[in-house]
Order: structure tokens, then C-alpha cells, then sequence
């Protein structure tokens, strides 16, 4: 979602070679594959087949699958997105090799390092020579860290941009079974969905909002393996993963999004629709100041009562954060043209 507009974008400029690896760090059919068939993503060149594993794992493999291809390719700036394992794996290989990163969606802070994701995400921008932000706390935090004014590019938000260009081929989920209002929740971070006692917690609580709404849960494959026995709570419709212009169709219609997602944080703000984050932080506090999004923590009586605020008209009304417009891949495209000079291997 994420690679998608920028790939696009840098196609489109003459002298510009890219190479394209795909880490396999998500390696489900329906959390890849389909994602290249639906953004009309082209194959990637190579495949690192990584799988699942501990951080390190995943992070070790990783570094060493991807050093024979930067030694091979001799790219002249490596892209790398986002916050995950693969991240910061690309960004310390090319550091040791001493080849330029940039960051695509740079300077975003939870201030919680119990995070994996936070790690990553610090290590990475300290890294990157050219760090892409998608919102203004972004540079702010740069800035304040002691990164150079002249690395960070504020561009907007390439979440938004896939968006952009997918509503139009989206539609609406009640003509295909689904009810004329429901609640769409989503979750799959460690501290929801790992512990059992928490993440049964929740779907006991959710099963409660079943009483007032109906309740639509894909579940990630992080969080079935903890499920069990899903007809214990019948108020909840479970779902396999869906594509991502299925999950797009079902948050556009949704009365609320309750998530520990930080994309769906942003798309919810997009969309408008009320989003209710299961978390203690965030790391796209936008989406609270501006957009749509409550943060909840872990207290599921607020939860409770604040979906039922919802549902009875109290709608938080937000806005569209600065330029996040569909163009923030041609304003990263630019950038590197500029610095590239015309001609460049990415």
C-alpha cells in the first residue's frame, strides 16, 4: 500500500531504474499476494521468502538475504517504508554497505519503546539520508532529535494516495450480506491479540456490543491461533483476512472502526468514520488532534460506552491533515529526481 503510489510515480520519469524485493516477512496469500494483484503492483524482482519468527530472527535473515542484492544491484538509494522488521533490516544492511536510505513515512513517534515498531522506526531515521514525513508532528520530531532540516521532506501521506486511487473501485459491502450498520474491528498487535486472558477480554467485550450492533472481525492470522473456539461468542461475525479494497469497502460503510492499527488510524481519518484505537499511544497523533480517532488504551468499559456515544449521534467530526491529497508519491518522486539528477537506480 505503501510501495504502490511512489513505484507509480518514479515509473513515470525517464532515467529511473527500480528493483523491487519483497522480504516475505508477510507471506500469507491474504496479506501479500492479493495486495500486489489489487494496487496492479508489477511481481517483485526477488523474493527473500523470510516468513515468520522472533524480531531477530526476522531481522537476521533478512540482512543477510538482502546484502548479496545491494552488493549486486549497487542501487544508488535504497526505499524503504514504514516501521516493520523489514525497515530497519534494509536500513542498517545499507548503512554498513554505505549506501543512502530514504524513508518513506519518516519521523512518526509513539514515545512508548516497549514497541517494537518504535525501535524501528528511530534506528531507521537515524540511518536515512532523505526521511519522507506524512505529517508535520513528523518533522517536529526529526527536528527535535537533532536530524538536519535538510534530510526531512515533508510530502504527505502514501497511505492516503493508494486510497485515493482505490475508492473509486470499491463498493458497498451491504448489498453482499452485510448489515445496514455494524461495527468493523481490527487487531493484531502483541499486546491485544498475544496474551489470551486480554485478547478473550476483548471479544468478550465486543460480543457485548453484538447485543446493541453487529460486529464484523477479520481476523488477523496473529489473532485466530488465540481465538479458539469461535462460536463461544455468536454476536461476532469472524472473517478471514480480506483484500485490501474489501477491508477499504467495509470502513467506508462502517458506523465505527475500533482498530489497533496505525493505518487504519489514517484511512479512518480520510474517511471520516469514527475510529476507536486500542491502545495506550500512538504514533500518528494527527488522527487524534485533526482526524476522527479516540485513543482507548486498554479500558474496555470506555470502549463499551464510547461506541455507544457513537451509535447514538455523539460523532467526533475531524478533518484532512495537509496534504494528504493522492500526491504524496510525486512529491517523493520529485525529490529523488532532483537529487538524483536525472538518472538514478532505486
Amino acid at each position: 500500500m505503501k510501495v504502490a503510489p511512489v513505484q507509480a510515480a518514479l515509473a513515470g520519469l525517464p532515467g529511473v531504474h527500480q528493483t523491487l524485493v519483497h522480504t516475505g516477512q508477510h507471506y500469507d496469500a491474504n496479506m501479500s499476494e492479493i495486495f500486489f494483484h489489487q494496487l496492479e503492483l508489477r511481481p517483485p524482482d526477488m523474493n527473500l521468502g523470510v516468513g515468520s519468527g522472533s524480531h531477530t530472527e526476522q531481522t537476521a535473515k533478512i540482512m543477510m538475504g538482502l546484502e548479496p542484492i545491494i552488493i549486486d544491484r549497487k542501487p544508488d538509494i535504497v526505499l524503504v517504508y514504514g516501521d516493520v522488521n523489514s525497515t530497519v533490516a534494509a536500513a542498517l544492511v545499507c548503512a554498513k554497505l554505505l549506501v543512502p536510505v530514504g524513508h518513506v513515512e519518516a519521523g512518526l513517534r509513539s514515545h512508548d519503546r516497549t514497541m517494537p515498531e518504535e525501535i524501528n522506526r528511530v534506528l531507521t531515521d537515524q540511518l536515512s539520508i532523505m526521511l519522507f514525513t506524512p505529517s508535520t508532528d513528523g518533522d517536529a520530531n526529526l527536528k527535535r532529535e537533532g536530524v538536519s532540516p535538510d534530510k526531512i521532506h515533508f510530502v504527505g501521506n502514501v497511505m492516503i494516495d493508494t486510497l485515493v486511487r482505490s475508492l473509486p473501485l470499491c463498493h458497498d459491502p451491504r448489498g453482499d450480506g452485510f448489515p445496514e450498520s455494524y461495527v468493523l474491528i481490527t487487531l493484531h498487535r502483541p499486546s491485544n491479540v498475544d496474551d489470551p486472558r486480554t485478547f478473550l477480554g476483548i471479544v468478550d467485550t465486543l460480543n457485548e456490543i453484538g447485543r446493541q450492533v453487529p460486529v464484523i472481525f477479520p481476523l488477523h492470522p496473529r489473532a485466530r491461533k488465540n481465538l479458539g473456539t469461535a462460536e463461544i461468542w455468536p454476536r461476532v461475525r469472524f472473517l478471514d483476512p480480506v483484500g485490501y479494497l474489501e477491508f477499504l469497502s467495509l470502513q467506508k460503510h462502517a458506523g465505527v472502526v475500533i482498530t489497533d492499527s496505525g493505518g487504519i488510524q489514517e484511512e479512518t481519518t480520510y474517511l471520516g468514520v469514527p475510529c476507536l484505537t486500542l491502545r495506550e499511544t500512538t504514533e500518528r497523533p494527527v488522527t487524534i488532534t485533526m482526524g476522527t480517532n479516540v485513543l482507548i488504551g486498554g479500558d474496555l468499559a470506555r470502549l463499551r460506552s464510547e461506541v455507544e456515544h457513537i451509535l447514538s449521534g455523539h460523532v467526533k467530526r475531524g478533518r484532512v491533515p495537509p496534504l494528504w491529497d493522492g500526491h504524496a508519491g510525486d512529491r517523493i518522486a520529485a525529490v529523488l529526481a532532483s537529487w538524483g539528477r536525472g538518472r538514478l537506480t532505486i
